[in-house]
């Protein structure tokens, strides 16, 4: 069962500056506000609502935009959302496919280990702290890692045999189901002994809470959501593989696709 309404977090993000990438340069727009916009650090809106809706009619300023960002920006300017999982987005000489959810999950990955540089992560409080049922081992093991958990935010504490009680969340993640994400971090401690060294435990638990954090394959997202998804994906580096090491993009380049129709 969810824990009810949460009171908001105590420290709120800020955007990042210009970071280099591949050779390339890029940063967001200087009216960009962090609070407002679709990318802000604890995930997107769910509407019900069919990506491209609301510009079936664009205005000339809006294709004007996505013209520039086509022949501006390394990743170009979203085209259409594909099987509500894939941005399809076109530079000047190419195509690329975006995998929305490992890239937005790479990009929380990295939001996450930037925002433990600053000690821990703000939390949100539960107004009713969330009783989670476990067996009595990853009760134990949550319970024996909990100062390292409180780093990113994740309050809990023993409650009885075989439970926990979730009292914060990370503020970064929203939204969340506390549960499933208590129970993945159970499993993630269990599969890696805690002899580890310290980075290499938070490196687990980031890229674990990072998931939860994460735009879903099969999101509708609007058109100025993929585009906010893109200028992030050029300003992180390392946001072209996943946390896993697959790839968030692939791109075919024109001469390639006419190669395919026997144009070449």
């Amino acid at each position: 069962p969810s824990g009810g309404r949460r009171v908001p977090p105590d420290a709120g993000g800020r955007a990042a500056g210009p970071q280099r990438n591949g050779g390339y340069y890029a940063a967001p727009p200087q009216d960009y506000i962090i609070e407002k916009s679709a990318f802000r650090p604890f995930g997107f809106e769910e509407e019900k609502q069919a990506a491209f809706d609301d510009v079936s009619q664009p205005s000339a300023d809006f294709r004007a935009s996505q013209e520039t960002a086509s022949q501006t920006f390394p990743l170009g300017a979203a085209r259409a959302q594909l099987a509500s999982t894939y941005i399809v987005a076109e530079t000047g000489d190419s195509l690329v496919l975006i995998d929305q959810h490992a890239a937005h999950e790479r990009l929380v990955y990295e939001q996450l280990k930037r925002a433990l540089t600053n000690d821990k992560l703000p939390a949100q409080l539960l107004l009713i702290p969330e009783i989670i049922d476990l067996s009595e081992d990853d009760a134990d093991r949550l319970a024996s890692q909990s100062a390292l958990l409180e780093r990113f935010g994740l309050q809990l504490e023993r409650f009885g045999p075989g439970a926990v009680a979730v009292r914060a969340t990370p503020s970064i993640l929203g939204e969340t189901n506390v549960s499933a994400l208590v129970r993945d971090l159970a499993d993630e401690l269990a599969e890696n002994d805690s002899a580890d060294g310290l980075h290499a435990r938070l490196d687990r638990v980031a890229s674990s809470m990072a998931c939860h954090g994460s735009v879903r394959a099969g999101r509708r997202m609007k058109a100025e959501e993929m585009n906010a998804l893109l200028r992030q994906m050029e300003s992180v580096p390392g946001s072209g593989t996943c946390n896993h090491g697959r790839p968030t993009f692939i791109e075919l380049k024109l001469s390639d696709i006419e190669r395919l129709f026997g144009r070449r």
